[in-house]
This record gives C-alpha cells, sequence and structure tokens, in this order.
C-alpha cells in the first residue's frame, strides 16, 4: 500500500506542486501509515497480513492524512493565513482520522 499511495501521491503533486520533494513525501506517507495503524490498536493476535487486509480498507483516510501534512510543510500549527486578497484555513488535522476506530479487544 505505501508504494501505491506514494506512486499516487506523486502523480498528483508532480502536477500541481512546482517544488515537488519526493523525499518528504515518502515520510510523511510512511507517518501516516503508521498512525493509522496506532490509532486502529490492532490486537497482539493479528499478523501482519491481516494488519495489511484492514489497512486497505482506510486507503483514502492514509492518502489524506499524507496529503495534507505534506501541504502543511511550512506552515504547521498555522491556523489561518491571509496575503495579497488570498486568504487560507486549514480543516482540523483529527478530522481526517473520522472512520478510524480502534479494534476492541475481548478478554
Amino acid at each position: 500500500m505505501e508504494n501505491e499511495l506514494i506512486e499516487d501521491l506523486t502523480a498528483e503533486l508532480q502536477i500541481t506542486d512546482k517544488l515537488f520533494n519526493a523525499s518528504l513525501l515518502e515520510i510523511k506517507v510512511r507517518n501516516a501509515i503508521k498512525e493509522v495503524k496506532r490509532a486502529r490498536n490492532y490486537p497482539s493476535h493479528y499478523t501482519e497480513q491481516m494488519i495489511d487486509d484492514d489497512m486497505e480498507r482506510f486507503y483514502s483516510q492514509i492518502r489524506n492524512i499524507a496529503l495534507y501534512d505534506y501541504e502543511q510543510i511550512g506552515a504547521e500549527n498555522e491556523t489561518s493565513h491571509s496575503e495579497n486578497n488570498i486568504s487560507r484555513s486549514f480543516v482540523d488535522r483529527d478530522k481526517l482520522f473520522a472512520g478510524i476506530l480502534p479494534l476492541a479487544k475481548s478478554r
């Protein structure tokens, strides 16, 4: 999944981002995957294959988180920005995790 995300985002960003940086994108994709895995809180009996299969369900969310983080480079922690009559504000990053719920653990 990581390679597919990187390929998809690279194709998109090379068109829209004149300062595209593939190395930074790879870091953001890896981090997004790790964060979603942490949010899912996989039980110890889950195999890597089970985790990979489950993670595929969250492809869009992982993509959006990685893209959000990539687009925030240089604007970290900025809540709004105005310049030359252009005003920007960003969605709360936590909203990108909507629908990514931890797995319930049975005892």
